[in-house]
């Protein structure tokens, strides 16, 4: 016995009236066909994006070229990439093949390790991370994470100044007004 279906005008499918809900089979949708849900645009409100804006990559991009010599060797990849893969593996708790498996398949990672559109290829071998780690040294890492702490208080403080103003203004607009 088959049920038959409305379509809706949002294009889903639902039951006639009185009907229970079925399996309905259909065929899996391609990826060319496949929806973003972010329209071509990341979310500011994504995690990955939030830290990006607390890092000071440029900051520490010099300390980082030191560990380059400028006239031999193939050029390196920039610090941002170097780290922000480490972050990404470290927090996710993920090898070093499956962090570059995770930063390919992720748009949200990719602007992470600073690349400007997404891409299907992996943005490098796994075998750099080893790399990676011996470049960016604890002392390095420890210098990010307090400039990453002292930022984030710098802007909690100022979300809270803005707060604070917005309602004194929201006050003083309630207040009656007085006549002379």
């Amino acid at each position: 016995m088959f049920l038959k279906y409305l379509v809706k005008s949002d294009k889903t499918l639902v039951p006639q009236p009185g009907q229970m809900y079925r399996k309905v089979d259909s065929p899996p949708t391609p990826p060319s066909q496949f929806e973003l849900p972010f329209e071509g645009k990341l979310s500011q409100d994504n995690r990955w994006v939030i830290m990006s804006n607390l890092i000071p990559w440029e900051e520490f991009e010099e300390e980082y070229a030191q560990n380059f010599a400028e006239d031999i060797g193939a050029p390196a990849l920039p610090f941002r990439m170097a780290l922000g893969s480490l972050i990404i593996k470290e927090k996710l708790g993920i090898s070093d093949r499956e962090t570059v498996e995770q930063i390919k398949e992720n748009p949200y990672l990719q602007y992470f390790i600073g690349q400007r559109f997404y891409s299907n290829e992996a943005p490098f071998d796994a075998s750099l991370l080893v790399k990676f780690r011996e470049r960016i040294n604890v002392n390095l890492v420890n210098q990010i994470n307090q400039r990453m702490v002292q930022k984030s208080q710098e802007q909690s403080e100022e979300e809270a100044k803005k707060k604070a103003l917005y309602q004194k203004r929201k006050k003083q607009e309630s207040l009656p007004i007085k006549e002379n």
